[in-house]
């Protein structure tokens, strides 16, 4: 068993739940989409599967048909890693932006939203690449509760409904958006029904062809054509040739557990930096919610993201490799920069040279899937192919428009991307075992998240719906700190003293990211089966049998 402590010390609306298979999502349909797999005899891949296809329809902010995917995946025996983010159009370079926008500050220009920000979407890729290596049920089956929701109907959630009216003034005017997302003239209101039915035929086209209709049939055939048609660079040759990647996942030894992300060009090393870092101090020492113990982690995190801003990109592209970032001296050395008593403003290291949603299932067989998918942005770019669902995201932005960073702009390459699964292992007799299949969506907040909740549950034994729960803070680009409402003043009080800028943050879904976690019990006795978390931050559901 594990040694957690079951009471939860933090204002919540959620339990722990527990059972033999489990889906942990974002959007109650979503996690009941996924469900319904798995009592069909499907395992946590097809679970997974079902509950994204179901969410980019429940929760069209966050993700959609045009977005990007990763996932970790544990088979029973072995972690597999996926990078299903998209690339750049062939035509993109810095002179490309230069031209079409401008300079400013002596860089090109370059938009966050429309079609120059929309990179090759990865997301039906990644489906594709998941079933063909680990489905059961047939991929058709996988795609039923996402189109019955769409065709008939749902009412909007709570907090789905607040982004969506959030986003419109920005995104009205984009192309394809007011048709598809202002079907009254206006975002809908919370338990308003909504229908979708352009994007339950594109998910009956991708379920009757297969999702490689989506890169060369006709569904690629239309993306292109609304390309051409907006003057964007994107073309059908992109689409054909992109594929999703299987890669080794990377990983951190922190206090006898194994902490797993996927590689650049994601940023989930910096979770793995700062907890690298963080070893070198007795955490637990401190007590959970204290001055101190917040003031290590937050410097832990600004050390990491300093490295990750510097070096992260496409790794074709890197100065550095994984490797030497997470090297244990060079992490030492690091450490050895946090101030106790004060705050600090960090440089990067010079290593040894050599809107996302989130959602997780297990099944009784221990079979795991970390699975993440987002259109970056609320709504992504803006851009939604007519009469086709298909909303478009704004990984483009992602890019640097500086020819001498590594993340700078070119074609077929995939740009810095901020969402990122993770997974929880640990040796037994040589040999790794699955723990938890956990991630944190929200942008920048995500590695933070990660390290947050890691600390909680590794070294205070906070058990995962009270780690999930606890108030957060997150460190911006600029090293201010954004401080959830929830955390108690009198630790507020304490990091501003030591010197750190402090934002008070009363919105805790758009900065504080949200959470899903499924643990597993114990190893010994599988008929105990998991103990999952869905954060109160969204309108999530964690359910199971």
């Amino acid at each position: 068993m594990t040694g957690f402590n079951w009471q939860n010390p933090y204002p919540t609306q959620r339990l722990p739940v527990f059972a033999r298979n489990l889906v942990s999502t974002s959007h109650p349909l979503a996690a009941q989409a996924g469900l319904r797999m798995l009592w069909k005899g499907g395992n946590a891949v097809d679970a997974a599967i079902a509950a994204a296809a179901a969410i980019t329809v429940v929760e069209p902010v966050s993700c959609g048909l045009g977005g990007d995917a990763f996932a970790l995946v544990w088979d029973g025996k072995k972690l597999h890693g996926l990078n299903a983010s998209g690339v750049s159009p062939a035509a993109w370079n810095v002179d490309y932006f230069k031209r079409k926008y401008g300079e400013e500050n002596g860089l090109a220009k370059q938009p966050k939203r429309g079609w120059d920000a929309v990179t090759v979407p990865g997301v039906i890729a990644g489906w594709e690449a998941l079933h063909q290596k680990f489905g059961k049920l047939p991929f058709a089956d996988l795609m039923e509760p996402a189109i019955e929701i769409a065709e008939r109907g749902h009412a909007v959630a709570s907090i789905v409904a607040y982004k969506w009216a959030n986003a419109v003034p920005e995104l009205k005017d984009q192309p394809g958006f007011a048709q598809t997302f202002m079907p009254r003239g206006r975002a809908p209101e919370v338990s308003e029904p909504v229908r979708f039915p352009g994007h339950a035929k594109t998910l009956r086209l991708i379920a009757e062809q297969g999702p490689r209709a989506y890169y060369e049939g006709e569904i690629a055939e239309r993306i292109a054509a609304f390309a051409r048609e907006g003057g964007a660079a994107l073309t059908a040759d992109d689409l054909r040739n992109y594929r999703a990647d299987w890669v080794e996942p990377i990983g951190k030894d922190y206090r006898g557990y194994t902490v797993h992300e996927i590689p650049p060009n994601g940023q989930g090393i910096a979770a793995l930096v700062a907890l690298g870092i963080l070893e070198k101090f007795d955490v637990k020492s401190l007590k959970v919610d204290s001055v101190e113990s917040q003031h290590l982690q937050i410097e832990a995190m600004k050390l990491a993201f300093a490295d990750l801003y510097r070096y992260v990109a496409d790794p074709r592209s890197m100065d550095v490799t994984p490797e030497q970032m997470l090297d244990d001296a060079y992490l030492s050395s690091r450490a050895k920069l946090i101030d106790p008593k004060r705050a600090t403003h960090f440089d990067f290291g010079m290593p040894k040279a050599g809107g996302t949603i989130y959602l997780s299932a297990a099944d009784e067989s221990g079979m795991m899937v970390s699975f993440i998918q987002s259109n970056y942005m609320g709504f992504g770019s803006g851009v939604v192919v007519p009469d086709s669902g298909i909303a478009l995201q704004n990984r483009g932005c992602g890019f640097s428009m500086d020819p001498k960073s590594p993340n700078v702009v070119e074609g077929g390459k995939r740009p810095f991307h901020t969402i990122i699964p993770a997974f929880l292992t640990q040796q037994v007799n040589g040999q790794q075992e699955a723990v938890m299949s956990f991630g944190v969506m929200g942008g920048d907040m995500q590695p933070q998240g990660h390290l947050q909740t890691v600390v909680r549950m590794l070294d205070y034994g906070q058990q995962p719906q009270a780690a999930c729960d606890a108030p957060r803070w997150k460190v911006n680009r600029d090293f201010t700190v954004d401080i959830e409402s929830t955390l108690d003043p009198k630790t507020t009080e304490g990091l501003h003293k030591l010197g750190h800028t402090i934002k008070s943050v009363d919105d805790p879904y758009m900065d504080f990211g949200s959470g899903q976690f499924i643990w597993k019990l114990d190893r010994n006795e599988p008929e105990r089966g998991y103990v999952a978390a869905s954060d109160s931050r969204r309108d999530g559901l964690a359910a199971g049998f």
